[in-house]
């Protein structure tokens, strides 16, 4: 998911434009489905599907631009790995928020509303963080190995696996600090408090930063048979 073969400033068009078309999706499914039922588990379905497939197409039309990171987190693992410049990093996350405010905005005058809001709805609490560390930790997990050992198949685990964390974590995996600011900017199904975003977002850095540690020990590069051998022996 890294892209050095198109000028800065396409790729950050790319990030912007990504994050942009993401939380519109988020926001816009969102209300979507909440007019159209008033059943809470059948509104959150008709906000997983989209947001799962518009990842899966975001990733693949944009991943060879910018790399199609659409996060901070991202961002920030792909820089800890020294994949990207801490100058472009900080580049890229300004791109995403901007991007994620915008989507908010269209997603707004799409459904004639305010175009900016502020979230009353509350998520917080130890198991919301818990939950917004183990769905960073598994999206960033889910990069990596992908990255290692199945790179086409990125946009496709990145969007299955998004499509799980809504159902399987308490906070609906966030797992992007840009789309939680943005979330935050809309009174909708979506929406999250603005005092309740630095639990988030530590959350989320926590368990990104959490994954670069695991997949840098698990992962680890395949060694030479004779290496191996040796290991082996010395364990028998």
């Amino acid at each position: 998911m890294s892209a050095h073969a198109f000028p800065p400033s396409r790729r950050l068009a790319a990030e912007f434009l990504g994050t942009a078309m993401l939380v519109a999706t988020v926001v816009g499914s969102g209300i979507m489905a909440d007019r159209l039922s008033a059943d809470t588990a059948i509104s959150l379905l008709g906000n997983t599907i989209p947001t799962g497939a518009i990842l899966i197409v975001l990733i693949s039309l944009l991943g060879p631009v910018s790399g199609a990171h659409f996060n901070p987190v991202v961002t920030l693992v792909f820089a800890l790995k020294r994949e990207i410049a801490t100058s472009m990093a900080f580049c890229y996350v300004a791109a995403q928020v901007a991007g994620g405010v915008a989507g908010t905005v269209l997603a707004h005058a799409m459904f004639d509303l305010p175009l900016l809001q502020l979230s009353a709805t509350v998520r917080t609490g130890p198991g919301q963080w818990l939950a917004e560390a183990v769905a960073s930790f598994g999206l960033l997990f889910t990069i990596l190995a992908g990255l290692r050992f199945r790179p086409d198949a990125i946009p496709w685990l990145v969007g299955l696996y998004i499509t799980a964390a809504y159902w399987f974590t308490a906070s609906t995996s966030f797992a992007n600090p840009a789309v939680a600011i943005a979330r935050s900017l809309t009174d909708t199904f979506a929406g999250i408090r603005p005092q309740d975003l630095p639990g988030f977002i530590l959350a989320e850095l926590l368990g990104a930063v959490l994954a670069f540690a695991v997949a840098g020990w698990l992962l680890m590069e395949t060694r030479g048979a004779d290496e191996t051998l040796t290991e082996t022996e010395s364990l028998s």
